[in-house]
């Protein structure tokens, strides 16, 4: 991070946009200065999916874990490249996370991401239009009414491809935070953290394969 640097006064995580340090710092506001950037909540210095997943959680995390996020921000800044099969996979794995333990109703919207995902991906690598990946496979298949709902939904077809980084990859992931925050478990700040280190650890190996 050779522009990366430090604020003379460090704002406190807080949800929402900020207009300066003063009044506060999301989690992509303060990545944004510490990257030399001016202040803004969407950044230039992050892959844009990541950006959304970081607001996302930053929003939906409880005050009193928000601050568990600080120590992932300078890992963000520079944490981006152009390969396109790194956005679905994003959204699929934050949609992943979210099937098994949302409400019902949000059970199906997720399941509808992972098959977007999943058919996003294999436009992409050159396979089956309606090929499903073993994991995620695994996964529909354990909530097999809202693998049906999803099935019929998507026969209604797909938004075009070229739309899907700008508008259903972010739909799929404010989705899966939202079902995650929201579902009856203990966990739900420490499932989200963890959606988010795990996602900037495999963004590093996505890109390092992508040679980028």
């Amino acid at each position: 991070m050779p522009n990366a640097r430090t604020p003379d006064i460090m704002p406190v995580l807080s949800s929402g946009k900020h207009r300066n340090p003063r009044k506060g710092a999301c989690f992509m506001e303060l990545a944004s200065y510490l990257a030399g950037e001016r202040w803004s909540d969407h950044p230039k210095c992050t892959h844009p999916l990541v950006g959304v997943l970081a607001r996302e959680v930053n929003d939906h995390v409880s005050d009193a874990n928000r601050a568990r996020l600080a120590p992932l921000i300078p890992d963000v800044v520079g944490l981006t490249g152009t390969d396109p099969r790194v956005t679905a996979w994003i959204a699929r794995d934050a949609a992943l996370m979210a099937l098994p333990i949302g409400a019902a109703e949000r059970q199906g919207v997720s399941a509808v991401g992972i098959l977007r995902c999943e058919q996003v991906l294999n436009a992409l690598e050159g396979r089956p239009r309606n090929y499903v990946s073993p994991r995620s496979a695994a996964a529909l298949a354990a909530v097999p009414r809202a693998h049906r709902w999803a099935l019929q939904f998507s026969r209604m077809g797909w938004g075009e491809a070229r739309n899907f980084g700008k508008r259903s990859a972010p739909t799929i992931v404010h989705c899966a935070v939202v079902s995650i925050s929201e579902a009856c478990v203990d966990d739900p700040d420490d499932r989200l953290v963890t959606l988010l280190t795990e996602t900037i650890q495999r963004c590093r190996q996505w890109f390092a394969i992508a040679g980028e």
